[in-house]
């Protein structure tokens, strides 16, 4: 049996040993802010390294069997990770890169429709069955439409005034026995 230094010193050992030096170039960290990498193609791969996070973090949340506060924890941290892709685009394109904001998949709900003022926070799975976030994708039915000045006055006319209660002959009776009860009534006191 070979000693510890004879094994180490084999073709396929010092093969894997420069592989395993190579990738652990590639495990470096991100950038804690995008605006300090000033590499096109360091920024791109950041970029999807981010993407490649939100997808399995999308994943996982579209399991409801997780418990709401874990989808909850999952749809803050999806949010974040879509923030920073956003500060990496940026950065993208203000080094010459491809617009990807112009692009970018409009957010839906679970109809197919786009959601109204998508620009901040998002739901993801599960998320979207939470209490308090169904709600949210409810529309209220749209109010009636409220009528114009013009439209309320073209129903009004002379009767409205009461210019033409006298053509009908309903009134003039009833003014009669009026007057002759305020006559009866002025001669008795």
């Amino acid at each position: 049996m070979a000693r510890n230094a004879e094994k180490a010193m084999t073709t396929l050992a010092r093969w894997r040993a420069a592989q395993l030096g190579e990738s652990d170039k590639h495990k470096k960290r991100r950038p804690y802010l995008a605006t300090e990498c000033k590499n096109l193609y360091a920024c791109e791969k950041w970029r999807m390294q981010i993407i490649r996070e939100i997808a399995k973090k999308v994943a996982q949340i579209q399991n409801a069997g997780l418990g709401e506060f874990r989808i909850r924890d999952l749809n803050d941290e999806i949010n974040k990770l879509l923030r920073e892709k956003r500060h990496w685009e940026v950065q993208i394109k203000d080094l010459g890169g491809p617009d990807y904001q112009r692009v970018g998949p409009k957010m839906l709900d679970h109809e197919g429709k786009e959601v109204p003022g998508n620009k901040g926070y998002k739901y993801f799975g599960a998320a979207k069955e939470l209490p308090g976030v169904r709600e949210l994708f409810e529309q209220e039915p749209p109010l009636p439409p409220r009528k114009t000045r013009a439209e309320l006055m073209k129903d009004i006319d002379a009767d409205y005034y009461g210019y033409r209660d006298d053509d009908d002959g309903i009134l003039i009776p009833l003014e009669q026995v009026d007057l002759r009860y305020i006559r009866f009534y002025d001669s008795s006191t």
